[in-house]
């Protein structure tokens, strides 16, 4: 990958809504190179998306949790995700070695909440679950190094 377009993607990462015009500013590239570039990249795939970060506490979201799942029975089909991807809480869902198949990433409203989702995720995978609730968050979301 050139150097060029890991500039643009580190400029992206910091502020997704950067525009073509200060980008190519940055870059030293004109508009049109820059446009070019960032649709190349997100034709390859490299580019995902561009999304809004929200303040979970504002939108009624306080509390997160990890979940470690594993599964009751282990001969069961390894199908966890599936089951368990009409439940919006669960944020994200991360396949791990170790004891647990995957740890899920949660966001709810109260501990009451928690505990709800806590028996819809056992009942929908047929898992047993591990809970560590977050206290707080000193920082997350960091871009990776393009350099």
């Amino acid at each position: 990958m050139e150097e060029i377009d890991r500039q643009i993607m580190a400029l992206l990462a910091d502020d997704g809504r950067m525009s073509f015009t200060d980008l190519a500013k940055e870059t030293g590239l004109s508009v049109s190179a820059v446009h070019q570039r960032v649709r190349r990249l997100q034709k390859r795939g490299v580019i995902k998306g561009f999304a809004a970060q929200l303040d979970n506490e504002q939108i009624g979201l306080p509390l997160t949790a990890f979940i470690s799942i594993k599964p009751i029975d282990p001969a069961a089909p390894d199908d966890a995700p599936d089951r368990l991807a009409h439940l919006t809480a669960i944020e994200a869902c991360h396949s791990v070695a170790g004891e647990e198949s995957y740890i899920l990433k949660v966001r709810v409203a109260s501990p009451n909440e928690l505990e709800d989702l806590l028996q819809r995720i056992r009942a929908a995978a047929n898992v047993a679950t591990r809970t560590t609730v977050v206290l707080s968050t000193p920082w997350e979301s960091r871009r990776p190094p393009l350099y």
